[in-house]
């Protein structure tokens, strides 16, 4: 395993909390450096998520803002932008 240099060390002190960010200077190609228990919980928050399960909620919200209204069904499938009054908006 790749040892951290004293330039990255005083990178990753000078950072705080905060991840570090790297540039390839041969591709430009910017990588971010951040602690292994960091990486392990932000990987396992991605690997328990389905975006699958957030529909339900956002069914529900959307229900709530209205977007169920079906005054909205007639100018949403048409190419026109919808007209302020289908949107509850004064015009």
């Amino acid at each position: 395993m790749p040892v951290i240099s004293p330039e990255l060390k005083r990178a990753i002190d000078q950072s705080g909390e905060s991840p570090v960010e790297l540039t390839d200077p041969e591709t430009n190609s910017v990588y971010v450096l951040l602690r292994a228990e960091d990486y392990e919980r932000m990987r396992a928050l991605c690997e328990e998520f389905h975006v699958r399960d957030m529909y339900p909620m956002m069914n529900e919200l959307a229900d709530r803002e209205g977007w169920s209204d079906p005054a909205l069904d007639t100018c949403c499938v048409s190419s026109q932008p919808c007209p302020p009054s289908n949107l509850g908006l004064k015009a």
